[in-house]
């Protein structure tokens, strides 16, 4: 009840992706500019995206209509 009042489940679900982003793509941006730091991180979030959709589809079973 009180993770709802102070909307705690929303800070777990962008606390579990940044883990997951830093995990996987390195824990830190590497330029020194904001503006820049901003299209870096996007693009990490844009690579991890396109690679989890890829990881998702290949465990994906392939059906096929019999008849």
């Amino acid at each position: 009840m009180w993770k709802k009042k102070v909307g705690y489940h929303r800070r777990s679900v962008a606390e579990t992706a940044m883990f997951r982003i830093k995990t996987l793509l390195g824990g830190h941006l590497r330029l020194r500019n904001y503006e820049v730091q901003v299209g870096e991180a996007m693009a990490m979030v844009k690579a991890l995206n396109r690679t989890l959709n890829r990881m998702t589809l290949l465990g994906m079973p392939h059906s096929v209509r019999i008849g």
